[in-house]
């Protein structure tokens, strides 16, 4: 058995100090900063689509909001490569518009324009339910690489799994949460109606879910940063390698 499968206690966070508490939630703080964004990442979320329904509102016109909402989004991400920010985030935002901006135009609904997005989220909160039925949830494949821990939670950290487990439930009932209010309001409100509460509904789900995994993970026990254990042991590999040849010349 290697030191990645080997099982650790489940820590109790009682049992931790004032100052570790203070460092756990700090990290915890900074991986979800990373993960999600930031606030730059959700401004980036919202204004192509606040775009679109401000011109959409008062012009009714479905070119001139399209073209300007994916236009918003490639200045977006020419500004993240300027300042050579990570813009992965920026990109998926494109992504999403584009795939907005072909099914307006390709049905001549505006509405359609959301239409995409709001599959994503219904495919996205099945992911978080489905994953974590299957013993793997989603936002631990998430935010494992961020803690540098991997999948060492999955086995070595028990604790720390069943709080992926709490936040990806989290995750996905608020996100079906808000699938249930769309997609009637998708068939019975206007466009413009649809639109702003589309909008209205983009920031507060998000939070609600961010600060419930803050919240899991900043009582669980902390990660197992497997980086730092394969570096560990290879450096004592190379010290015993070291060793090894030092015997064989002291015997010459």
């Amino acid at each position: 058995m290697t030191s990645l499968d080997k099982p650790t206690s489940d820590t109790d966070p009682t049992t931790r100090t004032d100052q570790q508490a203070t460092d756990a939630k700090a990290v915890t703080e900074a991986a979800l900063f990373e993960a999600f964004g930031g606030a730059r990442g959700m401004v980036e979320t919202v204004v192509p689509g606040l775009l679109f329904v401000t011109i959409f509102t008062f012009n009714k016109d479905l070119h001139l909001s399209a073209i300007a909402a994916l236009a918003v989004s490639l200045v977006l991400v020419v500004v993240r490569l300027i300042r050579r920010d990570t813009v992965k985030h920026a990109f998926s935002g494109v992504f999403g518009v584009a795939f907005g901006v072909v099914f307006a135009m390709m049905t001549g609904n505006a509405k359609d324009f959301y239409l995409p997005g709001m599959l994503y989220t219904l495919g996205l909160a099945l992911a978080y339910l489905i994953t974590t039925l299957a013993g793997v949830p989603l936002i631990g494949l998430i935010l494992g690489p961020v803690f540098k821990e991997n999948l060492s939670w999955r086995t070595r950290n028990p604790g720390r799994k069943k709080a992926y487990a709490k936040a990806s439930y989290a995750w996905g009932l608020i996100l079906l949460a808000k699938c249930a209010i769309l997609f009637p309001l998708y068939w019975w409100a206007d466009t413009t109606q649809f639109g702003w509460v589309l909008v209205a509904l983009k920031i507060p789900p998000f939070l609600l879910a961010v600060y419930l995994t803050w919240v899991f993970l900043a009582k669980a026990p902390p990660p197992i940063d497997v980086f730092a254990e394969m570096e560990a042991e290879e450096q004592a590999e190379k010290e015993r390698k070291a060793a090894a040849a030092a015997a064989r010349n002291q015997e010459f």
